[in-house]
């Protein structure tokens, strides 16, 4: 996927023998991750699964890049992304800069508990329209009325409404909705969703898989 890795061109994600370590003050490194090695094509499911610990979600957070720098140690022979713009990027040479306009705009992630990733003092409407504004470059009622398009899409009902609501006045499940139309908003190559219905009831954690399978068709995501 880059000068120096050929590769299938449907591959929107290579990843080739990934390494997380932790350094511990008066302890031995903790190996998180170890020789890792996966690739992913366009429109493709693919499910890491381990105990708990096993490091699922590191692995995710090193993709990310938002690992502690000065606590952790990231190395691989390569993480390739394939953007939407059909640009090849190695991942672990970009800089923090080009790092934020990746993420979100072509490699988005849901998280485990929305209402700790969600901000609690911004209504749904502006958290969904930031991301919009950033990568974008919508003005800030175009990026309302993408945000409320993307609550109809993930199946919220009366989405003018939600707009205007904060995370507190949601239930779990929409509030996962609403971290799923934040990842989705600008229609990334790539979406890691790391256990996304963990605190969810069995039966909203069924709708929210489906959901997930039923846009990434939609959207061709990996």
């Amino acid at each position: 996927m880059s000068q120096t890795h050929e590769t299938d061109t449907c591959e929107v994600l290579v990843v080739r023998n990934l390494n997380v370590a932790f350094r511990q003050q008066d302890a031995p490194e903790v190996q998180a991750v170890r020789q890792l090695s996966f690739s992913l094509r366009r429109g493709e499911t693919l499910a890491i699964v381990g105990e708990s610990g096993s490091g699922k979600s590191v692995t995710a957070l090193a993709l990310m890049r938002l690992l502690d720098a000065a606590s952790s140690e990231v190395n691989s022979e390569g993480l390739w992304l394939r953007r939407r713009n059909r640009q090849v990027i190695a991942l672990n040479e970009q800089t923090d800069a080009e790092m934020r306009r990746v993420r979100g705009a072509d490699l988005a992630m849901i998280f485990q508990e929305p209402m700790t990733s969600l901000n609690p003092v911004f209504t749904i409407g502006e958290q969904i329209a930031e991301s919009l504004r950033l990568h974008q470059g919508l003005g800030r009622e175009e990026a309302l009325r993408a945000a409320k398009k993307m609550l109809d899409q993930v199946r919220i009902p009366q989405a003018e409404e939600m707009l205007s609501r904060y995370p507190h006045q949601l239930s779990g499940g929409m509030r996962q909705r609403v971290m799923i139309a934040m990842a989705l908003s600008c229609r990334p190559a790539v979406l890691i969703a790391d256990e996304p219905t963990t605190a969810l009831d069995v039966t909203i954690q069924a709708q929210i898989l489906q959901l997930i399978a039923v846009l990434q068709k939609e959207m061709a995501m990996g």
